[in-house]
């Protein structure tokens, strides 16, 4: 049996990309994340993960910005993708955090640039850090989901394949230690 999922599908090469940009983001723009709160964090987490589609990266994002009081309307705003009802001081990081996600993280400088000029050059690093991490998350919840639902009830989930699912959940092994140390010593990535 299939199952249609809506969650976005990566393959190898895709994933290592992502790797690749997130262990960069760890090793030159972590700090610059500490100048955003860990509320706009987890709502720019929430506008990336309703792009790709990860339950549980929703699921757990969703708990916190519970936990820390967003209002109804904010959160409903957040998991629809329509940011009607945000902070208006977020909502260009969350919108930035949408087109991350919708463009398989090959963002536009342009688009990055108005980042750059509404936030300031360190937060915006701190918004696209954010954005980074969170599409590492979901790349693993996503597979991780993938290969779950194989052994259930649901079936296979469509145009997933179970090659792909396993290099995701295994490969951090070896390519985070791989990737933190190249990236150590990389000029600039993205």
């Amino acid at each position: 049996m299939k199952n249609n999922s809506i969650s976005r599908i990566y393959g190898k090469r895709e994933f290592i990309k992502i790797v690749s940009k997130a262990t960069y983001s760890m090793v030159k723009y972590r700090k610059f994340m500490k100048l955003l709160t860990k509320e706009f964090q987890t709502n720019i987490m929430l506008s990336v993960t309703e792009v790709n589609g990860c339950q549980a990266c929703s699921y757990f994002h969703t708990k916190h910005a519970i936990d820390s009081g967003i209002s109804d309307e904010e959160l409903q705003s957040l998991l629809s993708g329509d940011h009607k009802n945000v902070k208006p001081e977020e909502a260009q990081a969350l919108v930035f955090g949408q087109h991350y996600a919708s463009e398989k993280e090959n963002y536009s400088k342009d688009t990055f640039q108005k980042v750059i000029e509404h936030y300031g050059k360190e937060k915006a690093y701190g918004i696209l850090a954010t954005a980074t991490l969170i599409s590492f998350g979901n790349a693993y919840g996503i597979n991780y989901g993938n290969l779950k639902s194989r052994f259930t009830k649901n079936g296979r989930v469509k145009n997933s394949k179970i090659y792909n699912e396993v290099f995701i959940l295994i490969s951090p092994i070896i390519l985070l230690p791989i990737t933190m140390i190249i990236n150590v010593f990389r000029k600039k990535q993205f």
